[in-house]
């Protein structure tokens, strides 16, 4: 289906228009199919991806400014999503005894069990994308990288 299809455009768009329309329209697309996933599991986008922030870690911990600076939405409140976290035990939260201003994030076995479960999430990814070849995912990559420059 293309954009103006999609949208029930009923005259021709500037193609600049049309392109941001559809990277706005598409990027909805795929967040609306992950959160249906998570909803399963009352998980959020950003809390899904506090984490896979966290496991990426490898057993170090991280403070909040670290997240933050990785979060796929840096609008996110970090203190909030990891305070949810907490309250799923998800994750762990240890305040430093000798300096109390540096906090130490770590996930906790709960958390990383829960993201094996959501590896589902890697098999629709792929369904997603099953129509564009390796090449067309590369490409497709470039240009993203390209618009953000």
């Amino acid at each position: 289906m293309t954009i103006e299809e999609a949208i029930k455009a009923t005259k021709p768009m500037d193609i600049h228009t049309k392109t941001i329309i559809n990277l706005m329209y598409t990027s909805n697309f795929v967040v609306d199919k992950i959160t249906e996933v998570l909803k399963e599991y009352d998980l959020s986008m950003q809390q899904y991806n506090v984490l896979r922030i966290l496991r990426g870690q490898r057993g170090k911990p991280a403070n909040l400014s670290t997240i933050q600076e990785r979060m796929v939405n840096r609008m996110s409140n970090t203190t909030r999503l990891v305070d949810k976290l907490i309250a799923k035990k998800l994750v762990n939260r240890i305040t430093c005894p000798t300096n109390r201003r540096k906090v130490e994030i770590t996930i906790t076995k709960n958390g990383l069990e829960l993201l094996n479960t959501l590896e589902i999430i890697e098999g629709l990814n792929k369904q997603m994308l099953t129509d564009l070849s390796r090449e067309e995912m590369e490409t497709l990559n470039t240009l993203l990288d390209k618009l953000k420059q």
